[in-house]
């Protein structure tokens, strides 16, 4: 059985919405297809399947469209120039179609204008419609293309609107030339300079898309930049150091990284030490220091010493490479607004050429004289001024350039919906430790009971903690080595999830854990509340220790609070966000972090299994609700909101789970991930009612809806040249997004921050 694989597919020949609907229709229909997604922007393909890549673009082919594998041979370097060549091509199509266009328009205004009632003007115009085919072929072939492959293959498209209306106009206009005594004298018009100025405008229309769509995936291209292309290599025989293509590094190579170079792959520090700019990544500013042992990550800066470090990850497999792949499956995804247009889109070609076929026989039937030419007017106009591009343009550019902003904030989407429902939120529930307190806890605190001495106390719990991987636990053997103590280890360990953990050691029984915990195993804590009231009170996290069922010491643990929490929290109550503290912490520890970073709302001794449960209640009320978490104990509540946030720095259990993904620490990442959903959907509905209002003011105006009125009917020329501005106006909507602020700016911060400091004074 083929395994499945996933890679991404340059597409050609696409460019409007019943262009996606032809290339997503042939994907869904191979068999060995599990997933595939059409990125109409971007003119690609996300493809996951078993089966080779050449049968996905045979296919592709079949429907009428090119395709090329992105990858290392064929990368996005290869694929840019080719835009750029195919925007001055455009523009050459533009400027020729224009040459031609201009003259003739600026002929039918002379008064000797060459008439068809003589042997002259029949030449003089049998000659314009030669030259008038030549330019049509050169500058407008493509549409004539694709628009017969549409025939062939039973659909239409954008190119069968343009070629209809064209080719309507330049056949009448060379049937009168030839026989003008078809028609009567009054609708002797020719129409080749409105031909040519369509294809023209339109040619023009879309190079200037073209030219928005390549600065709406600026931070793909950002990301993409970070990629280094060469590696020093240390030698292994002899030690010299030789710098080689990043295509030749292996896993466990050693690299020399010197002050001010980007780092070329994911390694560990094996000697040196430095500091490391990871703000492309984290979106984090200050530099990061890193010594022996430390991980750093592909695309970051070394700012100042000079480090060797050993490979881990190259190529594909570094962080920065996946974040790349997520970015891209992000901007593939259509949230259901998108899904909406895409329906719209599918039938919108099918009904304006009926809305054409009706409009040229309510012209036949009704219009005044010279009816051929009124009909003819009136059809080509409607063909041409209809747009699908723009209705099928909407979605995607807004989460094109949506998704890049957040990424360059360290926001990464991993679901398509997750950013429509993140605009929607109306509870966002944080986890306390790791989330709102830094996940660096330190024993501070040790309060002997009984006559125990704090040696016997931390060995004893250290006993229990030497395989657990809880940061509790780490932060009891961080301080019994600091001690220079040896513990053994215990047996019959076993953990009691939210409670704490238990064993034997010398025949002792060891209890180690919450209050919970002891009541469980009935040892008496009474003497000891009153120093977990002082701890907690402290923001402690206190800690029992019992022996033989004897209480022998409460320990109190701290985990600082972030910088930068209360600050975050304010914005997030300013955007209208109900925010709530879950934990399975001490109450009375939870309620004084609360309350120094502004949290009203505190859920507090929350078994594992109990957070999903919380979640869920509050969903109950109609709710969408937001959890943020880094701990494996947060993934179920992480799968039960409605949109599940994970910091960056937590587990790979606790991502997987998650549909957003914070890369830097700071909670003001979930604020600005709503304000850029926000402003992403609200940009994705301005463009959805702008190219709606369009085409339901534009195919009425070029019907001649105003002619009973005012007599004036809408050139076909222009209804082109609107046509090609509605495109460009969608995509230039969608990249104001790229240029909107966020309140996350040092200015607005501090505002939030003395706010913060104001509420929980």
């Amino acid at each position: 059985m083929s395994q499945t694989q996933e890679f991404r597919l340059a597409l050609r020949g696409m460019h409007c919405a019943s262009c996606v609907q032809q290339v997503q229709s042939a994907l869904d229909q191979l068999e060995k297809v599990e997933r595939a997604e059409v990125n109409l922007p971007d003119r690609s393909a996300q493809v996951s399947t078993s089966l080779p890549p050449e049968e996905v673009i045979q296919a592709i082919e079949q429907a009428g469209f090119g395709a090329t594998v992105l990858n290392s041979e064929y990368g996005e370097t290869q694929r840019q120039d080719e835009e750029k060549q195919h925007y001055y091509q455009q523009l050459k199509k533009t400027a020729v179609a224009l040459a031609l266009g201009i003259p003739l328009m600026l002929l039918m205004f002379l008064p000797v204008m060459p008439m068809l009632n003589s042997l002259f003007g029949q030449v003089f115009w049998l000659v314009a419609g030669l030259l008038t085919l030549g330019v049509m072929i050169y500058s407008g072939g493509h549409f004539y293309q694709g628009a017969w492959l549409a025939f062939k293959r039973h659909y239409a498209n954008m190119d069968t609107l343009i070629a209809l209306g064209t080719g309507t106009a330049w056949f009448y206009s060379m049937l009168i030339s030839i026989w003008p005594e078809l028609v009567p004298e009054q609708a002797r018009h020719v129409y080749f300079e409105a031909a040519v100025f369509i294809i023209g405008l339109v040619n023009l229309g879309q190079a200037l898309e073209s030219r928005a769509r390549g600065q709406a995936s600026q931070a793909i291209r950002k990301l993409l930049n970070l990629q280094a292309s060469t590696a020093r290599l240390i030698r292994r025989e002899d030690g010299e150091e030789v710098d080689m293509r990043i295509e030749s590094i292996q896993k466990r190579d050693m690299i020399r990284v010197r002050p001010g170079e980007r780092i070329p792959v994911d390694g560990k520090v094996m000697s040196g030490e430095t500091l490391v700019d990871e703000s492309m990544l984290t979106g984090e500013p200050l530099p990061i220091a890193k010594n022996k042992g430390d991980e750093v990550t592909a695309g970051t800066i070394n700012q100042s010493g000079s480090i060797k470090i050993k490979t881990l990850r190259v190529g594909q497999d570094t962080a920065l490479a996946k974040i790349i792949d997520q970015v891209r499956q992000a901007q593939n995804a259509k949230p259901a607004l998108g899904r909406l247009a895409d329906k719209i889109a599918a039938v919108f070609v099918p009904v304006v050429l009926v809305i054409a076929v009706l409009t040229a026989l309510a012209w036949y039937n009704f219009g005044p004289e010279p009816v051929s030419a009124y009909m003819l007017v009136t059809t080509m106009t409607v063909l041409v001024i209809a747009c699908p591009c723009a209705l099928g343009l909407a979605t995607p550019m807004s989460i094109m350039v949506g998704v890049g902003k957040a990424a360059e904030r360290g926001i990464l989407l991993r679901r398509g919906d997750a950013l429509q429902q993140t605009s929607e939120l109306d509870v966002v529930v944080l986890d306390k430790t790791g989330t709102v307190t830094q996940g660096k806890p330190e024993l501070t605190d040790i309060v002997c009971l009984g006559g125990h001495s704090e040696s016997d106390v931390l060995l004893w719990a250290s006993a229990l903690e030497l395989a657990s991987e809880h940061p509790l636990g780490q932060a009891i053997l961080a301080k019994t080595a600091a001690c220079e103590l040896k513990p053994v280890a215990a047996e019959q360990v076993q953990p009691q999830p939210g409670l704490g953990i238990q064993g034997v050691l010398d025949n002792h029984q060891l209890l180690l854990g919450n209050q919970a915990l002891m009541t469980a195993n009935q040892v008496d804590s009474a003497q000891g509340r009153a120093v977990m009231a002082q701890l907690a009170s402290q923001a402690c996290t206190p800690v029992m220790l019992a022996v033989n069922k004897q209480l022998v010491a409460v320990l109190g643990i701290s985990d600082p609070i972030k910088e930068d929490a209360a600050s975050a929290i304010a914005r997030l109550k300013a955007q209208g966000v109900r925010v709530v503290m879950l934990t399975g912490d001490h109450r009375s520890t939870a309620q004084v972090v609360a309350q120094k970073v502004g949290i009203d709302d505190v859920i507090a001794e929350v078994l594992p299994n109990g957070k999903a449960d919380a979640i869920r209640q509050l969903q109950s009320g109609g709710q969408q609700v937001a959890m943020v978490g880094d701990g494996i104990n947060d993934a179920p509540a992480l799968a039960q909101a409605d949109v599940g946030i994970a910091i960056g720095t937590g587990t790979d259990i606790a991502i997987e789970s998650a549909d957003l993904t914070l890369m830097g620490g700071s909670l003001h990442g979930i604020a600005d991930a709503m304000q850029v959903s926000r402003l992403t959907v609200s940009n994705i509905k301005q463009n959805l009612l702008g190219a709606f209002i369009y085409n339901s003011i534009g195919i009425p105006l070029a019907a001649g809806a105003l002619f009973p009125l005012t007599g004036w009917l809408l050139n076909p020329a222009f209804a082109g040249a609107a046509m090609a501005l509605s495109s460009v106006t969608v995509v230039s909507n969608a990249n104001r997004l790229r240029l909107q602020r966020l309140d996350s700016d040092k200015s607005v911060k501090k505002q939030a921050e003395v706010l913060a400091k104001q509420e929980v004074a």
